[in-house]
């Protein structure tokens, strides 16, 4: 499972430091430039610069390779988007570290630069996304302006995606059922209730503190009551510092979870006794991850032919198909291109969503960074 989570995810020294070794692509490989009649594939904002979809697919196709970094197959149903991508186009999906965070994402764009191997594309978390943007390239798909103002940079430098609401998923048969964050502070709960991530670099995670900071006295522009009630967790013994996936939920070693309400949901599938709740005591916070081509992609017609895929009706269907909500979504309903029964079987969420402003999500970053170890780690 992802270990980064969202609106708002380590790439192993060892295996980075060889990987960075790497020579970078001859003059005469074809992912160098990604070049379509003259198109520089990297500079290449639409594609109508490569003269239209047909020619990107080509030139996506001559370059026959896309890297993908930190998509778990089973996060939004990503190992079915990569399968339905590769059949459709015959290109191969190299997809490297899936357990990663969103800043072991960006690490591995700076540490692979110049080599074959650095990520195509970026699937991130809000705060890591926002800290980022010099290393992404604009580019807008040709339903751009379908994507809601909100949910997007002007120039399509980065796009929300897929979203959902952080929720606690819990096995029914290990502890008692869960209402409210403050029911995790129970004696019931020692030792047992995991965080996605670590808040400072995973998208989950971060949102996580928000809602504990909801449920007590906080709001988006304060997630102090967040980081507060972390340490009232551990404090009491029940906070469990271990990075939940599918394996240690299975096993029991993970028995609560604080995580988006797709990732939890996907959970009940495997474990019947596995609850998942929207929190009572918080307003639901939502939240999108944010799309991004590397601006040094060593693939870059491949990395554009990504992102059309993931912004039409399939590639957003695929999300959908993952209980993920799609940015989308508003306007498939209008055209009736959404799957209407797989939508209509989204969980009701009550309350006001509470959608973090960027200028909030940085400023609540700064304040982990400066306080999030000191009180729990």
């Amino acid at each position: 499972m992802k270990v980064r989570r969202w609106v708002v995810a380590g790439v192993a020294l060892a295996a980075t430091t060889a990987l960075a070794a790497c020579a970078p692509p001859s003059s005469d490989d074809n992912s160098s430039d990604g070049s379509s009649g003259g198109t520089d594939a990297k500079t290449a904002t639409s594609a109508d610069d490569f003269g239209g979809m047909d020619a990107l697919v080509k030139a996506a196709q001559k370059e026959g390779t896309l890297n993908v970094i930190a998509l778990p197959p089973d996060w939004a149903n990503y190992g079915n988007i990569i399968k339905a991508f590769q059949d459709k186009y015959d290109i191969t999906v190299k997809s490297d570290q899936p357990d990663a965070a969103s800043q072991d994402e960006i690490n591995a764009a700076k540490q692979l630069a110049g080599s074959d191997r650095a990520p195509d594309v970026f699937d991130l978390g809000q705060s890591v996304a926002l800290a980022n943007t010099d290393l992404f390239a604009p580019y807008q798909t040709e339903n751009f302006a379908d994507i809601p103002a909100e949910f997007k940079d002007p120039d399509g430098t980065w796009v929300n995606d897929y979203g959902g609401y952080m929720s606690i998923g819990y096995d029914s048969s290990k502890v008692p059922d869960v209402a409210n964050v403050s029911d995790l502070l129970g004696s019931d709960f020692k030792g047992k209730v995991a965080l996605n991530g670590d808040p400072t670099q995973a998208g989950a995670a971060f949102s996580g503190v928000v809602m504990a900071s909801l449920a007590n006295g906080g709001s988006a522009d304060d997630i102090a009551p967040g980081v507060d009630f972390f340490k009232k967790l551990k404090d009491a013994g029940n906070f469990l510092p271990v990075d939940p996936t599918a394996a240690t939920i299975e096993s029991g070693q993970t028995p609560v979870v604080i995580d988006w309400d797709y990732l939890n949901a996907a959970e009940t599938a495997k474990l019947p006794s596995w609850k998942v709740v929207v929190p009572a005591d918080a307003d639901p916070v939502a939240g999108y991850y944010f799309q991004a081509i590397n601006k040094d992609a060593p693939h870059p017609a491949a990395a554009r032919l990504w992102q059309e895929f993931l912004y039409s009706d399939d590639g957003q269907n695929l999300w959908l198909a993952g209980g993920a909500r799609p940015v989308l979504a508003d306007a498939m309903v209008e055209a009736g291109t959404i799957d209407q029964e797989k939508y209509d079987a989204l969980p009701a969420v009550n309350g006001e969503p509470v959608i973090p402003t960027n200028d909030q999500t940085e400023k609540m970053a700064a304040y982990l960074a400066d306080n999030w170890a000191k009180a729990v780690g």
